[in-house]
């Protein structure tokens, strides 16, 4: 509690370089609007999953839903910039590709839809003519964390935004988490509130909508993260998580607080080893880990982490082969029986761009 009263303190006291940092975004927002810089357009179907604020709201799962729902249908490929990956410039996801050479989200998009062209590059203005040129079926590309990316304009806009942290409640770098206009929600064909409350009441949800403020074209919904069955690291077979199970809970990921509730509820008890964003795993890290999974009760012990962090952990196979070493699955979920609108939504959208092209 004195380490968030701290860490709020502190930002507090930079609140001049957040107004410094509206200020060069105030600016390149209106190059754009008065069109001194300009975005390109493509005669294919891109959909855009952003948000305005730094940290996790949800992107991969709402990549993976939408691999899901359209995989079976159209020819996909993914582009991202593959954050913390030790390479540069455009590159596409093989059988040898590691974290280290596309990224850990990529990489675990390419081991659960090997169909589907996963691709990085950090200039995505350069990098979808080459994906174009590689994977030339390809009828949809989804932009993973690309709002940001004026330079290319996408045909559909979807922005999300946690129920938590919402960007109305928000402020600008470093102060806040902001990292573009709040303005520019604005510019979203779909706004998506998620990681909510499963109990999340009607009127709660028009309060939210009425404090977000939808223009007459946009439209607003829900989801909350729905945990699956965990599978194990290695070989991929499945274990029940019991409310007498014991958890040493390992994550490298930027908002870790949704999981650990998830887990505080559903298990017995559990301790944590909490790495930064995208954390780079280490010898010394795995035998901190052995260590703290050897304080739980014999036979009740199970370590678990998310499948963002298993790719990046799967290269000390050896050493964790006969652990209960296991992934938690992570997906989302519509409420209030909307799921059906969103998926209509996303489909009308393939199928008129394509109409008109």
């Amino acid at each position: 509690m004195f380490y968030n009263f701290f860490l709020r303190s502190f930002r507090l006291l930079l609140l001049p370089l957040s107004i410094l940092f509206w200020a060069v975004l105030f600016v390149r927002a209106y190059f754009y609007q008065k069109q001194w810089l300009r975005s390109a357009t493509f005669g294919i179907p891109l959909i855009t999953v952003g948000n305005l604020a730094v940290g996790g709201t949800g992107k991969s799962p709402m990549i993976e839903y939408l691999i899901g729902l359209l995989k079976d249908h159209y020819h996909l490929a993914t582009l991202s910039r593959g954050y913390r990956r030790r390479t540069k410039g455009y590159a596409f996801a093989t059988s040898t590709s590691t974290a280290l050479e596309i990224g850990d989200e990529p990489l675990m998009l390419y081991r659960k839809y090997p169909t589907v062209a996963i691709t990085v590059g950090e200039e995505r203005l350069l990098a979808i003519p080459e994906l174009l040129h590689d994977f030339p079926a390809t009828d949809v590309i989804l932009l993973d964390d690309a709002f940001q990316h004026r330079a290319i304009q996408a045909g559909l806009v979807i922005l999300l935004t946690e129920q938590s942290n919402l960007f109305t409640r928000d402020f600008y770098l470093p102060t806040g988490d902001l990292r573009d206009l709040k303005s520019r929600y604005k510019e979203a064909d779909i706004i998506l509130v998620t990681k909510c409350d499963p109990a999340l009441s009607v009127e709660q949800r028009e309060s939210i909508i009425q404090e977000i403020k939808p223009t007459s074209s946009q439209r607003v919904f829900f989801t909350k993260l729905n945990y699956g069955a965990p599978y194990h690291l290695i070989d991929n077979t499945e274990a029940q998580l019991l409310l007498t199970t014991e958890v040493l809970l390992v994550t490298g990921i930027s908002n870790p607080a949704p999981l650990k509730s998830w887990v505080e509820h559903n298990t017995a008890y559990y301790r944590q080893l909490q790495y930064r964003d995208h954390h780079i795993f280490t010898t010394d890290d795995l035998n901190d880990m052995q260590a703290e999974f050897s304080k739980l009760t014999p036979g009740k012990g199970m370590i678990l982490t998310t499948e963002k962090d298993a790719v990046r952990l799967e290269k000390f196979e050896k050493s964790i082969q006969h652990l209960p070493f296991y992934v938690i699955p992570v997906r989302h979920e519509f409420l209030f029986d909307e799921k059906e609108e969103f998926d209509k939504l996303v489909k009308n959208f393939i199928v008129n761009f394509q109409l008109r092209n």
